[in-house]
C-alpha cells in the first residue's frame, strides 16, 4: 500500500496536468497550440525506432558522457579542495567568478576552441554540471565530523582507507545532492548546446520543426523532452535511495528517537 500511494503520488498531478491540457486545448484553432489529441498522433508518427535512434540516442550519449565527467572532476576536486583549507582559500574567488558565468554565454567560445562537434556539447555540459557537484561536495567534506575522524586516526585509519571508509561516505548526502542539482543542468545544456550547432539529437531536431512550422511534430519533441527527464530523475532516485539507505535509516531513527 505504501509503494502505491508514493507512485499515485508520483503520477497523479502530471496526469491531471495531460487530462487538463487534453480538454481545455480540444477544439482549438490556434495554429501554434494545437490539440492535445494532434499532438499525440504526431508524437507516435515522429517518434519512432529510427528516429529515436538517429536524435535521441546521440542526444543521451552526450549527456552521459559530460554527466560523467563533470561527476569524475567535480567529486575529485572536492575533495582535495574540502581537506585543504590553504588550497580553498586560494580557488575559493577563482570558483566563484566561474561558478557565476552560465554555461549557455560560454557555447560560441567553446565553438571556437573545440569546433560543433560532440567534443563541444560535451564541454558546455560538463561546464554547466561541474559546479554544484564541486561545492556541494566541497561542503560535504567540510562538514564531516571531527569526532568521527579523530576516532578513525585513534583506530589507525589513514591515507585512502580514509578517504574512501569515512570521508566520502560521510559526504555522500551532499555529494548526492549536487548530483541531483547537475543531473536537470545537465538535460537543459544538452538541449541547448544541440540547438547552436548540430546535425542530429533531440534539441537539433526541435529547433527544425519550429523552422519548418511543424507545430505539433515541435510539441511532441518537448513533450518527449519532458518524459526523458522525468525517467532520468526516477532512476536518479532509485539509485540515490539505494546507495544512501544507510542515510536514511539514520534520520528515521533520530526522527523516533525525537
Amino acid at each position: 500500500m505504501g509503494v502505491l500511494k508514493k507512485v499515485l503520488l508520483a503520477l497523479g498531478l502530471p496526469i491531471l496536468l495531460f487530462v487538463g491540457w487534453f480538454v481545455l486545448s480540444d477544439g482549438s484553432e490556434n495554429f501554434y497550440s494545437p490539440p492535445l489529441r494532434t499532438i499525440l498522433t504526431a508524437f507516435t508518427d515522429t517518434w519512432q525506432p529510427d528516429r529515436l535512434r538517429a536524435d535521441v540516442a546521440p542526444s543521451l550519449l552526450r549527456l552521459f558522457a559530460g554527466y560523467l565527467l563533470a561527476a569524475l572532476i567535480g567529486i575529485g576536486l572536492g575533495v582535495a579542495i574540502g581537506l585543504n583549507r590553504r588550497l580553498r582559500a586560494v580557488l575559493e574567488p577563482v570558483l566563484e567568478f566561474f561558478r557565476a558565468i552560465p554555461p549557455p554565454v560560454l557555447v560560441p567560445v567553446i565553438m571556437l576552441f573545440a569546433g560543433i562537434g560532440d567534443g563541444m556539447k560535451v564541454i558546455v555540459i560538463v561546464f554547466g554540471c561541474v559546479w554544484p557537484i564541486l561545492l556541494n561536495t566541497v561542503e560535504g567534506v567540510r562538514a564531516v565530523d571531527g569526532v568521527v575522524l579523530d576516532t578513525a586516526r585513534a583506530y589507525g585509519v589513514t591515507g585512502p582507507a580514509r578517504l574512501t571508509l569515512v570521508i566520502l561516505p560521510s559526504a555522500s548526502p551532499q555529494i548526492a545532492a549536487g548530483l541531483r542539482q547537475a543531473l536537470s543542468i545537465a538535460i537543459i545544456l544538452m538541449v541547448i548546446s544541440e540547438m547552436f550547432a548540430a546535425s542530429n539529437g533531440l534539441g537539433f531536431t526541435i529547433v527544425q520543426f519550429q523552422r519548418s512550422f511543424a507545430i505539433p511534430e515541435m510539441w511532441s519533441g518537448i513533450i518527449l523532452l519532458g518524459l526523458l527527464g522525468f525517467a532520468l530523475s526516477l532512476l536518479f532516485r532509485l539509485a540515490e535511495r539505494r546507495a544512501l539507505r544507510w542515510y536514511e535509516g539514520l534520520r528515521a531513527a533520530q526522527r523516533r528517537a525525537g
